[in-house]
């Protein structure tokens, strides 16, 4: 780094497009900023998301419930083009006043239920379905590392991933000042990993799902195109353990859903039925046009 920033007094906001990819979308207010109703299924669940790692984690949950029987977590899923700014509609804002996906209305009761943040839509289902909770002995352990994930990701993905691979400019210090702290996360999860065969013990449960959908995805050379600057190999247990979770095939449903981007055949847009796996992918879209 050649300049020194100076921070003014009084930060003010400058709209000009600065190079980010997410310039047109980042601002320092909340509300919205168009009125637009949301779309609402025939599901008890409607979901309005997109396959980030945090919509992720809800999609991977709803249909490993469904894999495990549970026929009322049926949902809609409604894609929500944060690019376009979606999420800062009037309908989006009232769901989840924090205009981020992934949001959830549950309509399953008398009354709708928003339910806004990935890992208190995780909770919320599995405390509904009595599911993926893991034994009430570790309870503790399983919540401990829920929150572990939301406390954590923000340093891998706003701090790492954008430093890394999105910032219009790459610095020295950034990028080494979050590539320390992932790589301590991973260490972290790979000594965990070297004691149980899950994040919280013996069982797979929502803390999984959370984690997998961050730091799988990322060993597993999803994330920011890091896999080798981050020497992800290194990391064995986590590797088997991302590894392991991959192959459930609810956890590859739910890659798929709200998918924009990757293979066609990995596409989901919407996902309104089990069968939309096997009709609606975008290749299958693609090729009915």
């Amino acid at each position: 780094m050649t300049d020194t920033y100076t921070p003014p007094k009084v930060w003010t906001w400058n709209q000009a497009d600065d190079g980010n990819r997410f310039a047109s979308i980042n601002r320092p207010i909340a509300g919205p900023t168009h009125d637009k109703e949301l779309p609402v299924g025939e599901h008890p669940f409607q979901l309005y998301s997109l396959a980030t790692p945090n919509g992720v984690k809800v999609t991977v949950m709803l249909e490993e419930l469904l894999a495990a029987g549970h026929a009322g977590a049926e949902y809609d899923a409604w894609l929500i083009k944060i690019g376009d700014g979606d999420q800062f509609g009037s309908g989006f804002v009232d769901v989840n006043p924090n205009s981020k996906i992934p949001a959830l209305m549950d309509r399953s009761g008398d009354k709708p239920v928003r339910v806004f943040e990935s890992g208190a839509i995780l909770l919320h289902l599995a405390e509904k379905f009595g599911a993926f909770l893991g034994p009430q002995e570790s309870r503790a352990e399983m919540l401990s590392w829920l929150f572990w994930q939301m406390g954590s990701a923000p340093y891998l993905g706003g701090g790492f991933g954008h430093f890394y691979a999105y910032a219009p400019e790459k610095f020295e210090y950034p990028i080494n000042r979050f590539t320390m702290e992932a790589k301590r996360q991973l260490d972290v999860l790979d000594r965990r990993l070297g004691e149980s065969p899950y994040i919280a013990g013996d069982a797979y449960t929502i803390a999984d799902i959370a984690i997998w959908s961050w730091y799988g995805q990322l060993v597993l050379g999803r994330l920011y195109s890091a896999a080798e600057f981050l020497d992800v190999e290194s990391y064995t247990n986590v590797m088997a353990w991302a590894k392991k979770i991959d192959a459930r095939k609810a956890v590859q449903r739910g890659r798929m859903v709200n998918r924009t981007f990757g293979e066609p055949e990995t596409q989901l847009h919407e996902r309104h039925s089990a069968e939309d796996f096997d009709t609606k992918t975008q290749d299958k879209v693609e090729a009915a046009e």
